[in-house]
């Protein structure tokens, strides 16, 4: 992620990990048909921008095999350094808002869940277009919670109205600290705009699942001062919450994921 106070999901809560790996379960099948689709294969140079967590670098390693190249970087490499998942697979941290781009050119760039985080957004996204090479592929993921707003689509009682209420107060906290809640859908637009070529997207979000519920704890439990502090919930009401998700009683979606993708010009 970008080195920014003003981050609310910090990478360096406990929580981090549980939420790294719900992510994986919700999002790693789409991403890596993305990148099966998108022709990656054996031998190619990747970078994997805001890694955060293993399952992404481990996916692109075992794709690009041993004569290829992982760059995974981020600003926090706390949940990568010491066990990275292949030998071919190199951790370094990294401000993609406001750094450089690394010295080499990739075949692949990727990022999923970044940038709508990201400050200076526009700069970013041409650091990662800058670093293809002739012919190279930038697959961009992310959310776009104002497509889809709700924590529960079924609104049918108090314990899931409950949780779109929270969701809205977190959204809140999100727009506060500058994530943009609509950057999903500009993607294919931006992409143009950096000089890409042949730009496609389209959109993934599980409706329900255990690791939805997983998400959502791990994230009201990060965020929970905050919201108490900002008067946006109370104490009671967030344990009613968390009980409710405990309980298995909610259909929890999460935001459109809108993966976008174009090739730099050969």
């Amino acid at each position: 992620m970008t080195e920014d106070n003003g981050y609310l999901l910090d990478n360096r809560q406990s929580e981090a990990g549980e939420r790294f790996d719900a992510l994986a379960e919700l999002f790693d099948d789409s991403t890596f048909r993305h990148f099966d689709a998108l022709g990656l294969t054996s031998g190619h140079r990747v970078w994997e921008v805001g890694a955060g967590g293993l399952s992404v670098p481990a996916g692109l390693a075992e794709r690009v095999g041993p004569q290829g190249y992982v760059l995974a970087t981020d600003l926090d490499t706390g949940w990568l350094t010491g066990v990275t998942p292949s030998p071919n697979v190199e951790v370094r941290r990294h401000d993609v808002g406001q750094d450089e781009a690394p010295a080499q050119t990739f075949d692949f760039v990727h990022a999923r869940l970044v940038l709508v985080h990201v400050t200076d957004r526009a700069r970013a996204l041409r650091t990662m277009a800058g670093a293809l090479r002739p012919g190279g592929v930038l697959l961009v993921e992310d959310a776009d919670p104002a497509l889809q707003p709700l924590l529960c689509p079924d609104e049918y009682g108090p314990e899931q109205e409950r949780a779109n209420r929270l969701r809205r107060a977190f959204r809140q906290l999100l727009a506060e600290r500058g994530a943009d809640l609509s950057y999903g859908r500009k993607l294919p637009r931006l992409l143009r705009e950096s000089g890409l070529e042949r730009v496609e997207a389209d959109a993934y979000f599980p409706v329900t699942s255990p690791a939805g519920a997983v998400l959502e704890a791990a994230t009201v439990r990060q965020v929970r001062n905050r919201l108490v502090d900002r008067g946006l919930a109370d104490d009671e009401e967030i344990e009613r919450h968390l009980a409710s998700v405990a309980a298995g009683r909610l259909d929890l979606a999460t935001s459109p994921m809108i993966s976008a993708w174009g090739r730099r010009p050969a």
